[in-house]
Formats: C-alpha cells, structure tokens, sequence
C-alpha cells in the first residue's frame, strides 16, 4: 500500500517527513512494548549467551563487505560504510516476527534477540565513524571522539537503568493513586519518550532507549498494565512504520538497475545470511539453529536508513549511489517475514550446514558414550530439560531409572552439569544426535520441548532411527495432537487440556460444587479430550471455604483427670443428644485414634469437637 500511494507510486502522498516521524515513532512504540516483555535479568541472560555471536556477526559482515566494496574500486571510507549498513538487521521487523511466533524464548531466537541488541549498540560508534569519513582529518582525532562517544553513551544506559529502576516504581505507584487509566498511560508514554530522547542525546537510537524504558518498566508491578494500555497504539504506528517502509521503496531503481539491485539483494539475503549462520557456530549451535538464524538477520535494518541519510549529509556517498542500496534493502525487509515463517520448514539448508557442523563439533551428546563402551542401554531420553524436563529428571531420577537430556540452551546445560545432571548440548532433529543418546535402546523418549515444527521433526527422525521406542509428547494445542501420532507419537499430552481440567476442578471447587459432581465434569472433560494415567484429583477444601458451613465451629477440649468425661466413651456421653456437638477426633499421645466414638477416653487425650458455638461451648465444659 505504501508503495502505491508514495512518491514514487501514484505519489497521493508527496510529504515523507511527516510520515517518517510518525514511523520512527512505531518503532518505538515497538521496542518499548518489547522491552516490557522482558526484564534486565533476562536481557543479561540474552546478551550473555549472544554478546559474542553478535560481535562475530557485525564483524564478519562489515569486513566482508569492506573487501567486495574494495575489490569493485570503492575507495575504503566508502566500503566501511557499506560494511555498517549490511552489517545492521532489521530489529522491528524481526522482533516482530518472532513474537508473532512464540520464538522469542527458542535457542535461534535468544541468538537473533542479543546479536540485534548488540548491533543497536554498535549504531553509536558508526554513526561517529561515518560522520568523520565523510568530513575527513587525523585517525588520533576520530579515535578520541569515537571513545568519548562511546563513554558517553554507556553513562547514560547505565543512568537510565538506574533512575528507572529507583523512581519509576515510586513515580507510577503515585500516578496509579489517581485512578485514571488516561493518567497511567501519559506517565508511560512519558516513560518511553523520555527515556528515547536521553539515548538519543548521547547519540544511541531512539528505539534503544525505548527498549530500556520498557524492560526497567516490566520489573515493576505496572509492567503487565502498561503493556495492555500502549499495545493498541503501538499497532497503529507500526502499520505506519511498514507503510512508510513501502512510500521509500523506489520502484524505478529496480527497472533501471536490476542486475544491480538483485545483487544486493542477494547480498543481504545470502551473503549476510551466511555469515550470521557462521556467528551461530561461533557460538556451538546445532545446524538447525544457525540456519534459523542466518535467516532471521538476512535483512536491512531500520537504522541502515539513518547511516545512509548521514552518509549523504556528510558527503561520504551521493543519493545515486545509495538509490540501488535502499531498493535492494526495503526489498529484503519485505520478504523477511515470510523467510521467517518459511524457514523452519525448509530442511535442505539444515542438510547443507551439516557438515560444517559435524567440523566445527558443535554437538557434546557423543560425551554420554564416554565410559560406556557398550553404550546407554534401558534409559529415557528427554529432549528439552526447561522447567517440565527437570521435573521429569528429578523423578526418574528419585526412582532409580537412568536417563539423559538433550538441550540447545547452552547456559542450562552449563548448569546442569555443573550439578551433574547427564544433560547434553544436542540437536535432536539430527539422526546422529539420537544415535549418541540411544534411543535405539531406550525405554521411552519424552518430547518437552517449545517449538511444535521441530517436535514434528524429531518424531519423524526417532522413528527413522528406531521404530519401537515409546515416544511421549507434550503439546501445546489440541490441534497438534493428531498431527504428532501420525508421525508416531505414543502418547501426547496437550497443555491446554491438562490446563483446563486443573481450572474446572478448581473453580467448581471454588463454587462448592459437590466433590462427586466435580469428578463426574472431569471424567467427561477426559472423554471428550484426552485421557490420563493419573487419578482424577479435586483440590482439598477446608472448612473455612465452606460457606454453608460458616456457623460451624472446631475446638478441641483436653480431658481432665478426675473429669466426669474420664473412662467413658463418647457414646456414653451423648453429646450430640445433651449439646449439640459432634465428637469428630480423638488423639492420644499425638496419634489419632481409629474409631473415637468407641473408645473409653483417659486422663491427657484431646478431642475435637464440631457443631454452633454454644453447643460447642457447652460440650467443652464437660471435660473439665
């Protein structure tokens, strides 16, 4: 639609500048709400796992692209530049794609989410460096404003962190007293404008500060409530940031310079492509997650815009030159997410990083044959060891039965081992993975993991490498059941049906539904969905809970020596019939006796006693 309606479309639209503001402020928004979906402890463990990948990448593409600039005569500020540009992705987008899927929290989308992180934080020295290309003088001189730059900058994420961690709680806990849900959401748009503008002060991007904002932010209690107030309006700036994305796109380049414009292309899809996939191995992931990682950062970015448009300013390059660069960029920025939702089907790429995996040796599940020259035997193979897996673990386990893991999250194998838990970095995908974990001569393989494409794959690849084995998985929603036994799943086990019998036992329990009623409604929740080894259970009620009983009281009454309740029974006594009350218990030396009705009571014992508080009152009185 963008492109239609452009300049240089049916140019119904001829004033970009407006439209770029207001698409700059999508993608703040975008970062803002994203940056409200984590927290700064799960950014370290992002930026941990990823910070060296995504040195690696920005690195090998900018050098990369320095040489080809070179080798066609470029002179080298002018391929530095190139190398900036190809080297940064496209963060709205791929965020975007990637929360649209549930892949945020997947091995390749933890890769892709620090190495964007890190590529936002680079944009501060190149936009130094490219400002002194284009204006010339001394390296001693760029090196001093370059590091400045970058001290500067790194006091100021640190302050915003800092302040946002101190006084935003307090700040919005004294908004939140005027109760106006118009109120809340100036005070968190203020929040992310404000901490936009402080990175964008020190020369870091508006998106970065927005980011920040938005994770200092989710740490609070008003993390949850922001995020339903500003989604609908990020939503609405966001279909301009694509829109504008459209107005950009020069389609008179393409027509002029094809060959030109499809190389660069190419470049971005390819070229970078391959190089984030090398990234990935740099850091020992398996094939299929370099190759969903090559994939996700095969773009241009956002902020390719901004070095292009100083590069211009600064006269490093002119707008001839970078015409074919911005066609070929918003070309790729186009096909991004349907590369996106494509690539995870698309096994051939997998198959041709194979090798290169097997040489790197990215894979540590062969270390479980070490010192079983016969190798596993009788074990269960659990594939995911994410909160279900240890659970899993902890009771095979405690029951004696042998069993190793395979996990892609290289901190959670890192601290498994180091608690000696036989967990594994593998790719279960992979024959030869499972071949290492012999599943061949495993009791069962027990699927937990989070992506449903690659939980398709694995089935299809156990039963290739062995076609007995029991194999148990977990699923999300209903509707992948069925497609998971095709493939030959044993038993699957869907987290929505489990989910929602857990809820109709516990509301009908709430509501004081009968216990047998509430048995009845699950057994028929089973027939209709799945079934279960387990018992049906009901959540225990207390008396308290009970309002029909709310009149009701429990007291306990100790038996005096010489009391008239001494040596006689409680059907002796007849409380029910002089008092009202019930004798419900007997303890005697801190046991519960069997039958209390029955029993002669002594000197010391503890009854318990049920019925109105006066008659209650009166049964007690009976003890003394």
């Amino acid at each position: 639609a963008g492109a239609l309606l452009g300049p240089y479309g049916f140019g119904l639209v001829k004033g970009m500048a407006a439209i770029e503001v207001l698409a700059e402020l999508g993608v703040v928004l975008l970062l803002f709400t994203i940056g409200l979906e984590f927290s700064l402890s799960r950014l370290r463990d992002v930026m941990r796992q990823a910070a060296f990948g995504g040195a690696v990448q920005v690195g090998l593409t900018t050098l990369a692209a320095l040489g080809i600039a070179t080798a066609f005569g470029a002179s080298v500020p002018k391929g530095i530049f190139y190398g900036f540009v190809f080297a940064l992705s496209s963060t709205a987008i791929v965020l975007r794609a990637l929360a649209e899927r549930r892949e945020i929290d997947a091995p390749h989308g933890r890769f892709i989410v620090g190495t964007l992180i890190f590529q936002d934080l680079c944009v501060v020295p190149m936009v130094i460096v490219v400002a002194l290309l284009g204006e010339g003088g001394d390296a001693a001189s760029a090196a001093s404003r370059v590091l400045i730059a970058l001290i500067k900058a790194s006091g100021v994420v640190v302050a915003i962190i800092l302040v946002a961690r101190l006084f935003v709680p307090r700040a919005l806990a004294w908004v939140d007293t005027a109760r106006s849900r118009e109120v809340f959401l100036l005070a968190v748009l203020s929040i992310c404008i404000g901490t936009a503008y402080l990175t964008s002060s020190a020369g870091l991007s508006l998106a970065l500060g927005a980011f920040l904002g938005g994770m200092a932010l989710a740490d609070t209690v008003y993390g949850h409530r922001a995020l339903g107030d500003v989604m609908p309006l990020r939503d609405a700036f966001v279909s301009l940031f694509f829109v504008s994305l459209g107005m950009l796109f020069d389609v008179r380049v393409v027509l002029e310079q094809p060959i030109l414009v499809a190389l660069l292309a190419c470049g971005f899809l390819f070229g970078k492509g391959l190089l984030a996939t090398l990234a990935a191995f740099a850091m020992r992931f398996p094939a299929r997650v370099t190759w969903l990682a090559g994939v996700g950062l095969a773009q241009f970015g956002e902020f390719g815009f901004v070095l292009t448009k100083l590069a211009e300013k600064s006269g490093l390059v002119g707008y001839e030159e970078t015409r074919p660069l911005l066609a070929a960029g918003i070309i790729t920025m186009f096909l991004t997410p349907v590369l996106v939702r494509i690539a995870p089907h698309v096994t051939a790429g997998e198959r041709l990083l194979a090798p290169l995996e097997r040489l790197i040796g990215v894979r540590s599940i062969d270390e479980a044959d070490d010192g079983a020259p016969q190798g596993l035997s009788g074990h269960v193979v659990l594939v995911g060891y994410g909160v279900a897996g240890k659970l899993v673990g902890r009771a095979l386990e405690s029951c004696g039965a042998p069993f190793v893991a395979l996990e892609l999250n290289a901190a959670t194998v890192r601290a498994a081992r180091a608690e000696g838990v036989p967990v594994y970095y593998g790719d279960a995908t992979s024959e030869e993975a499972l071949g290492h974990a012999h599943i061949q001569n495993a009791r069962a393989l027990v699927l937990l993991m989070n992506d449903p494409v690659a939980m398709q794959r694995v089935i299809d690849t156990a039963r290739r490498v062995s076609a007995q084995v029991p194999i148990l998985a977990r699923a999300r929603y209903m509707l992948e059941r069925e497609k998971l036994e095709q493939l030959g799943a044993t038993r699957v086990v869907v987290e929505e049906v489990e989910g929602g019998v857990e809820m109709v036992a516990r509301i009908l329990r709430l509501l004081e539904v009968p216990r047998n009623v509430i048995e009845e409604r699950i057994e028929l929740a089973r027939a209709e969905t799945q079934a279960s080894a387990r018992a049906a259970t009901v959540p225990r009620a207390t008396l308290a809970e009970q309002t029909a009983l709310h009149d009701l009281k429990i007291e306990s009454a100790l038996v005096r020596a010489g009391s008239a309740a001494e040596g006689k029974s409680a059907k002796d006594l007849e409380l029910r019939r002089h008092t009202g009350a019930l004798l419900v218990a007997l303890s005697r030396g801190g046991n519960l006796v069997d039958e209390p009705a029955a029993v002669m009571l002594a000197a010391d014992d503890v009854v318990y006693l049920v019925g109105q508080k006066t008659s209650v009152e009166q049964a007690v009185k009976r003890f003394f």
